[in-house]
């Protein structure tokens, strides 16, 4: 990591509230956290680092690796992983929870309504191309993805019954009012975006009928950083391929971070 980037992300934690980790602690109740943070990529870290700590894209800039740098957790597992889908959370996430959990973590969704692909088409194919395969993802995230979610959020709760879960959502991609933005035209990005409002709502839905669990979008917090924007905290097309679409380490430490400490 460049110095710049790596004095930038500093001040950033620098510059994080520390009545943000007072609520962290009182939420508690003994001041004691036990944290475990779950889901895929934008979870774990992918497209934040250029190297990983494992198989999974597990970065030391994610997120919740800030949060425990940040907040010192009690306990701490990181069971994120690239790729992950809800039944991937429910088969290979869930072991470290149990009824000493405290906090948990997740960004999920994503990957069941096919987003790799979404972004593919949109990428690679022509404008009806890309409207259809939003429109396809669209419907499985409004027929599909409700029931899918209810049964992650279900298997957390019955794991880490004390648990206050924070469920995050994904970024718009693109700043719209941006008149100049190279790649690919204003009708896929304008498509883009809006499925990605589509998935959020879907997933704020979901969370709001578990107790305990708290939706945080994090758009308002990518505002400016989008994009077409000038310092954009989101990858666009990148090598390895993977990281596009993902955020950068500073969308991790000025997005993500917050909007979980925001929530605690």
């Amino acid at each position: 990591m460049h110095r710049t980037r790596t004095a930038a992300l500093a001040a950033a934690l620098l510059t994080l509230s520390t009545a943000a980790l007072g609520a962290t602690t009182a939420r508690a109740g003994t001041g004691t956290v036990h944290y475990a943070a779950l889901g895929d990529s934008y979870s774990a870290g992918g497209g934040s680092a250029t190297s990983y700590l494992n198989s999974c894209n597990q970065s030391t800039n994610a997120y919740p690796y800030l949060y425990d740098r940040l907040a010192s957790p009690a306990t701490f597992a990181f069971r994120a992983c690239g790729g992950a889908t809800t039944g991937d959370v429910v088969n290979n996430q869930l072991g470290p929870l149990d009824s000493a959990t405290t906090l948990v973590s997740i960004t999920v969704g994503g990957n069941d309504v096919g987003l790799k692909n979404v972004l593919a088409s949109c990428l690679l194919g022509d404008d009806a191309t890309c409207l259809d395969a939003v429109s396809a993802a669209e419907d499985t995230a409004r027929t599909q993805l409700p029931g899918e979610l209810d049964a992650v959020y279900g298997a957390i709760r019955a794991h880490a019954p004390n648990a206050h879960v924070v469920v995050l959502g994904y970024p718009r991609f693109y700043d719209l009012a941006q008149p100049l933005c190279p790649g690919i035209d204003r009708v896929k990005r304008a498509a883009l975006d809006e499925g990605a409002d589509t998935l959020d709502a879907v997933i704020r839905t979901e969370a709001a009928e578990h107790p305990g669990f708290t939706y945080q979008e994090v758009n308002a917090r990518f505002a400016g950083h989008q994009l077409c924007d000038s310092a954009p905290w989101l990858h666009a097309l990148d090598w390895p391929v993977g990281q596009s679409f993902h955020p950068t380490a500073e969308g991790q430490a000025n997005a993500y971070l917050p909007a979980l400490l925001a929530a605690l």
